[in-house]
């Protein structure tokens, strides 16, 4: 199909000449991380840019997760999704918290909220959704549900970079948003992360928090951890920013492109973007239905030999491994429509660098795959 190999995604990397006046600054001042100047500018720019007023880096999303349930002193269990990377699970059992899985809306693939009520328990805290794909949860009655049970919500946002829903940010939704900066999303730093904070006394607990837990020179409070960004990623991201709305309005032409081509293949559905939402594209996932002249792992084993490689994200569940499946919420008959999704679900290639040729070969290949 091509020369080269095309991948889900390829990081967006500015020119190499823009990032080096960045490089010097970094070389003469001699300040390479704990919140030097590169890194304030950085969470400056970024509460601008996703309108929100309190914003704290990390070094990636990973540890910002773990961060945003330490904040909170979220202990006991926490209603989540199966259908997500794995860090979002593991952010619980490092807290020593556990998951207790919920399926997921089939339109949506997030949290299904007629589903929750029913997982709550009185060891119950939070709930833990993901906006996946970039698609928004059900905000307003995940928000009802957790007000009359008296729980917190953090959202795995990872996918949500400049997401906005209803004329404001996706991010001021819940208690805390948590966002990934990893070389694969939407907006990347190399690695990184970030934590949305409602207000400053909250935003000062989680930067005592990512910082081992020091007030000040002296003074430790709490057991924190070292979730800090460095001045590389920061500077990275700084850069990253003045290029950012050119490649989702990429994204948006890719995403179009490939509707376009695969609204009529018989077999293959496509996700609808909710009314109210301004997305990020950051995402272009199929679902290979049984109409489909071959199986969902058939298609993807063919798409590798020809030099596509798409992801089945996500596949297989998080409630399928070995750490997680044998608890009760795992149970086959509890996530019906998740299992669906993941035995079903395929990643197209979509980034700034890819060029109409190749969407229309990946569209055309899918379409005639079976021949």
């Amino acid at each position: 199909m091509s020369d080269k190999p095309i991948y889900v995604t390829e990081p967006y990397l500015p020119p190499l000449e823009e990032f080096i006046p960045y490089l010097e600054q970094i070389w003469e001042s001699k300040r390479l991380t704990n919140n030097g100047p590169f890194h304030k500018q950085l969470e400056d720019a970024l509460c601008e840019y996703l309108g929100v007023e309190h914003l704290a880096l990390f070094a990636n999303g990973t540890i910002a997760l773990v961060t945003a349930l330490q904040t909170l002193r979220i202990s006991g269990e926490v209603i989540t999704t199966p259908y997500s990377f794995v860090a979002t699970a593991h952010s619980l059992v490092w807290n020593n918290i556990k998951p207790v899985f919920v399926d997921i809306d089939p339109e949506t693939c997030n949290l299904d909220p007629d589903k929750i009520e029913a997982a709550i328990t009185p060891q119950t805290t939070a709930i833990l959704p993901v906006h996946c794909y970039g698609n928004p949860c059900a905000v307003e009655r995940i928000e009802q549900i957790a007000d009359t049970y008296g729980l917190k919500v953090i959202y795995d946002a990872a996918h949500a970079f400049g997401v906005g829903y209803k004329g404001e940010s996706l991010l001021k939704h819940g208690d805390l948003s948590v966002l990934s900066f990893h070389a694969t999303k939407v907006f990347n730093t190399f690695e990184g992360g970030a934590i949305v904070c409602p207000d400053a006394k909250t935003k000062q607990r989680v930067d005592y928090l990512k910082n081992f837990g020091f007030a000040d020179e002296v003074t430790v409070t709490a057991t924190g951890i070292n979730g800090k960004m460095n001045e590389f990623q920061a500077a990275l991201g700084l850069l990253q920013l003045k290029h950012v709305d050119k490649a989702i309005e990429r994204r948006k032409e890719i995403d179009a492109r490939y509707r376009q081509a695969l609204c009529d293949v018989k077999g293959i559905t496509l996700l609808s973007q909710q009314n109210g939402t301004v997305g990020n594209y950051a995402y272009f996932p199929i679902f290979v239905e049984d109409d489909y002249p071959t199986s969902r792992d058939e298609l993807y084993g063919k798409m590798k030999a020809a030099g596509v490689y798409g992801r089945r994200y996500f596949y297989p569940l998080i409630s399928d491994m070995p750490m997680y499946r044998g608890l009760p919420s795992a149970a086959d008959y509890n996530l019906k429509s998740a299992r669906q999704a993941a035995e079903q679900v395929i990643c197209l290639p979509i980034y700034p660098g890819l060029g109409d040729e190749q969407i229309d070969a990946v569209a055309l290949f899918i379409a005639g795959a079976h021949q």
